[in-house]
């Protein structure tokens, strides 16, 4: 199995924690976004759309961080990130894709990107927009963990599940972005639970082996200090 990754990718953190979880060794191949090792042609020949992750399973080849964290289940199925119910089903899904096709798409760095050179935006317009709709979507994921009909440790129930894996990479990087994380209490009691766990730990940014320190990061547990 090979997964094209990057320390800075929100959606490849995603599938880093699965991995983790489901104890699922891959041979990790970086692909620097900031040097636009994605835009080379073998990378194109991979994936036309020029993203990440992605991940190779013998002669599958798999995009986009959810289908692949849906393939992940499908073909090794223990430990589930999925609850046992179709309702909790339907709902961890719900949140996931909140996160996935609501927030994260307006707040890419290719976006950032776009605003600046083509809009013409400043740096305090685009930090304006990024605000606007991170707390715009955070509020939303408050209000739907405080509505569940339990205060379970994690999104849903006692166990991790892909509701989890995107809740937080996002919450991280509104963290880096320096957002005010104390509006969201239930969003943060849920991050620190999860990250106290090694498979969240390790797929954090700093401990991958392209990392490079990230103005406005706020560190998480390191492999060393646990």
């Amino acid at each position: 199995m090979k997964f094209y990754d990057f320390y800075m990718s929100n959606a490849a953190y995603r599938v880093r924690i699965a991995l983790n979880l489901k104890g699922i060794e891959a041979e990790q191949i970086i692909v620097d976004l900031v040097a636009d090792e994605h835009q080379a042609d073998w990378f194109e020949a991979l994936n036309p759309q020029r993203m990440l992750p992605i991940l190779e399973d013998s002669d599958i080849t798999i995009a986009q961080s959810l289908p692949i964290i849906e393939y992940l289940e499908e073909a090794y199925p223990a430990p589930t990130l999925l609850p046992s119910d179709t309702a909790g089903r339907a709902w961890t899904r719900s949140f996931a894709q909140s996160i996935v096709s609501d927030m994260h798409p307006l707040m890419g760095r290719r976006v950032r990107r776009y605003l600046a050179n083509q809009i013409g935006a400043s740096a305090e317009d685009i930090d304006g927009w990024y605000n606007n709709w991170i707390s715009t979507g955070l509020r939303g994921l408050e209000g739907m963990l405080k509505a569940r009909d339990d205060s379970a440790p994690f999104c849903h129930g006692e166990t991790p599940t892909v509701a989890d894996l995107c809740l937080v990479p996002q919450a991280y990087n509104a963290q880096r972005f320096g957002c005010d994380m104390s509006l969201y209490p239930t969003v943060m009691s849920i991050v620190t639970t999860c990250n106290a766990l090694p498979a969240f730990a390790d797929a954090l940014p700093e401990n991958q082996p392209d990392w490079k320190p990230m103005e406005g990061v706020i560190p998480g547990p390191t492999k060393a200090s646990r």
